[in-house]
């Protein structure tokens, strides 16, 4: 009967030491792993830059816009990890977690950790000659016709531009519509007042007016050479305008030159 009980005991020694041994082991096994998973973590949240609030609270919106409720705010000293950029909106994670976006007009006023105030660019002059896209809204003469339209460009390079323009106009003897698409090169891209000069193709959709005899309607391809200038004004804001030379391509045997000029208001992003 001792033997027994001393057997026992010795079995039950022997088990509780193999889990203590296995204990140990996991242990051993789970540490580098939870400590990598945090140091990835921490590599995660130092790409992202922090900042500090300093008004008495930051609000956060669902959305980047006014139109999407506030539905949390960062307290004052609290940081912010700055996640990305949208126009004038920033989206942010709070210390609790927490994402939210916030006007670019409040974050300008937050903080680094270094105490230096955070530089929220809002579109300058060298923005102006560096941008990517731009778009605009344009009015003039087309031929004699009432001619109003916009642009899209998008910039190869400093000087360089593909530039898209749809637009309508209105006249006494014919209506119409016309799209085109060309190159825009600026020179000194970097100054306030910028010239340039561009060329491209396209094609003219004119309606003439009712008459006694009922016309027809075409659609001729265009060709066009123009100069032009462009002028910053503030933010993301230029003026731009342009004179331009068009040739329209008949099925007649002449061909029509029609002289175009336009102003408009035109944003860079």
């Amino acid at each position: 009967m001792e033997r027994s009980i001393t057997t026992i005991r010795f079995r039950l020694r022997k088990t509780s030491l193999a889990l203590l041994v296995a204990c140990i082991a996991l242990s051993s096994a789970v540490m580098p792993t939870a400590r990598a998973a945090d140091d990835g973590a921490d590599r995660k949240r130092d790409k992202y830059l922090q900042l500090f609030v300093t008004l008495p609270y930051l609000e956060l919106r669902t959305g980047p816009g006014r139109g999407y409720p506030v539905t949390q705010v960062a307290a004052r000293d609290e940081s912010v990890d700055v996640l990305k950029r949208k126009t004038d909106w920033f989206k942010v994670r709070t210390e609790r977690g927490t994402e939210g976006w916030a006007r670019a007009t409040d974050m300008a006023r937050l903080q680094l950790a270094d105490g230096t105030p955070f530089k929220v660019d809002f579109g300058d002059l060298e923005g102006f000659a560096r941008h990517r896209w731009e778009l605009g809204i344009m009015a003039g003469d087309y031929g004699g016709a009432t001619l109003i339209g916009g642009h899209l460009a998008y910039s190869l390079n400093d000087s360089l531009k593909i530039d898209f323009a749809a637009s309508k106009f209105l006249g006494n003897a014919t209506n119409g519509q016309k799209f085109e698409l060309g190159l825009n090169h600026v020179f000194l891209p970097n100054r306030r007042w910028s010239p340039f000069f561009e060329l491209g193709t396209g094609i003219v959709e004119i309606q003439p007016r009712v008459t006694l005899v009922a016309p027809i309607d075409r659609t001729d391809q265009t060709a066009y050479v123009g100069a032009g200038m462009r002028f910053y004004i503030s933010r993301r804001f230029f003026l731009r305008g342009e004179y331009r030379w068009n040739t329209v391509f008949t099925s007649r045997d002449d061909n029509e030159e029609i002289k175009e000029w336009k102003l408009g208001l035109a944003a860079f992003f």
